[in-house]
């Protein structure tokens, strides 16, 4: 599987960029955000890679941090929400936002996203919720304790998986993606320990 992409900007297209490799050219698609800060065709970027490997084909998705992989991971485990949609959901909402409207129950801002109803956004809210617990808040609106008052109260062991990835030097916005997509992978009764293993993992993919 591939994990990272580094190489030239061939082309950005609407929906994607062509990524020149040692003079292979792999298409990879990409949230509407990315293909937006992307730099000049002819100049380098790296890319974080989810490779799906499908019947009938094998797809690309790129992104600039783990954390908005690991996003992308738990959007796509929604019924009801493929690549397209989940693309377009980051396409309007950085990872940040888009826990802010999960944790707020905002479907108002999930339905800004192309092909996103008023349904899906209530599901959306409902599954992630219950995947991420309180930690999808913010902490602009945790407070001046940050992570761990957001969610140190109902899943300490959340609080200091994310807390202490962060101090690794973690961006928090990756770290909080890193910890939701190892929660959501099946380690729903784990300590903090084995969450930071499992988050590293992602983290590292």
């Amino acid at each position: 599987m591939i994990g990272k992409l580094r190489g030239l900007v061939d082309t950005i297209a609407e929906d994607h960029v062509v990524l020149d490799v040692g003079g292979v050219g792999y298409e990879v698609f990409c949230p509407a955000r990315v293909l937006g800060h992307l730099p000049r065709p002819g100049e380098p970027v790296a890319l974080v890679i989810e490779t799906v490997v499908r019947e009938d084909a094998i797809r690309l998705y790129g992104f600039t941090s783990p954390g908005e992989r690991a996003w992308f991971r738990l959007l796509t485990s929604v019924q009801g929400v493929g690549a397209k949609v989940a693309l377009a959901i980051l396409g309007v909402l950085a990872p940040d936002d888009l826990a802010t409207a999960i944790a707020l129950g905002d479907k108002v801002a999930l339905s800004r996203a192309p092909g996103v109803g008023k349904r899906l956004a209530e599901r959306l809210v409902v599954e992630l919720k219950q995947a991420a617990g309180e930690l999808a808040l913010p902490a602009a609106l945790a407070g001046s304790g940050g992570v761990q008052v957001a969610a140190g109260a109902s899943d300490p062991a959340l609080a200091d998986a994310v807390s202490a990835l962060v101090n690794l030097g973690y961006g928090e916005a990756q770290a909080r993606g890193a910890v939701l997509a190892a929660r959501a992978a099946g380690h729903a009764d784990a300590g903090a320990a084995t969450l930071i293993r499992q988050a590293l993992k992602e983290l590292a993919r």
